[in-house]
């Protein structure tokens, strides 16, 4: 049994890690601000005697003896982020600061949830991890692109100055349940208008394509790396190769949701990505992961817990 501690635990990934590392048998402290993440994702966990919750910012310090840290915390869908977008700023930098004060105190293994955003709109396709981006950084959205270079920037400099053990991986698109309803990201979003037979918006012309990954496979992928061997630090892409333009996507949404719903179109956002499409090799090579969810499988799960929360 490990002592895990868990930042960003009631969201929408770490309430899925969460799940997953008690039924491995594992003692868990999970901490959250409740900002984007919420009591009732991680309710199902309360009556275990190995799962214990602290209200606590990450931005400021936290002192807890554990094994490991997943460091999840920090809002991740624009609508969220960029709704105070210096906080977003501090709780990437300010959370790495502290978790690696805390893993370098404790000499625990430490796990980095940095993010596909850190690529920006990419000139290269599909994105390797060799790949250093192409982001705006006084742009609305460099709160939390910025925010996650950096952090992965203290890692590596934790790592070569104090030979902290680290690890570090790329998440792209994920969806799944626990997913926010109103967090604006394309999956949540369709689903939503869809239930509501309501018209589904798809920004500029639909062609921009993302990779969509299965939150369970995800959460594979996770322990995979935080269980991997010192030697591998990362970082490492985690998503899935397989690309869908967004305009299918609404399609295949109403397909499943048999909706009346018709796709309408409204301008792009500021810096919003063209292309998304992780390169998954190094994964494959040193993790032995890869993400085995089909996308029409994971909606119809998606689908279902909208559902639920719409009645």
């Amino acid at each position: 049994m490990k002592k895990i501690l868990i930042t960003g635990g009631a969201g929408f990934i770490g309430s899925h890690l969460c799940k997953r590392l008690l039924d491995e048998g594992n003692d868990l402290i999970c901490v959250d601000n409740y900002f984007t993440g919420s009591k009732e994702n991680i309710s199902g966990l309360f009556k275990s005697p190995y799962f214990e919750v602290l209200r606590h910012d990450v931005c400021f310090p936290l002192y807890v003896e554990v094994d490991q840290i997943y460091n999840l915390a920090c809002p991740a869908s624009p609508i969220h982020y960029q709704h105070d977008p210096v906080q977003t700023t501090k709780t990437s930098v300010h959370g790495a600061i502290n978790m690696l004060g805390l893993a370098k105190r404790i000499n625990a293994r430490i796990l980095q949830a940095s993010t596909s955003e850190i690529y920006g709109d990419p000139e290269i396709h599909p994105q390797k991890e060799m790949y250093w981006g192409n982001v705006n950084p006084i742009g609305p959205r460099s709160c939390y692109d910025e925010g996650k270079r950096c952090a992965e920037t203290l890692f590596f400099d934790y790592q070569r100055q104090h030979k902290l053990d680290i690890k570090v991986v790329r998440i792209f698109n994920t969806y799944g349940p626990n997913m926010h309803p109103n967090d604006g990201r394309v999956v949540s979003n369709f689903i939503m208008q869809a239930l509501q037979n309501q018209d589904i918006t798809v920004y500029g012309d639909g062609h921009q394509t993302r990779s969509f990954c299965y939150i369970d496979d995800l959460v594979n992928g996770m322990i995979k790396m935080m269980t991997s061997s010192t030697k591998v630090i990362g970082p490492i892409n985690l998503g899935n190769p397989v690309e869908y333009k967004i305009v299918d996507l609404a399609k295949i949404i109403i397909e499943l949701t048999k909706s009346k719903s018709k796709v309408i179109k409204k301008d792009l956002p500021v810096d919003d990505p063209m292309r998304r499409k992780p390169d998954i090799s190094m994964a494959k090579d040193l993790i032995d992961w890869e993400p085995t969810t089909d996308l029409k499988d994971g909606l119809e799960q998606t689908i279902d817990y909208f559902k639920s929360k719409l009645k």
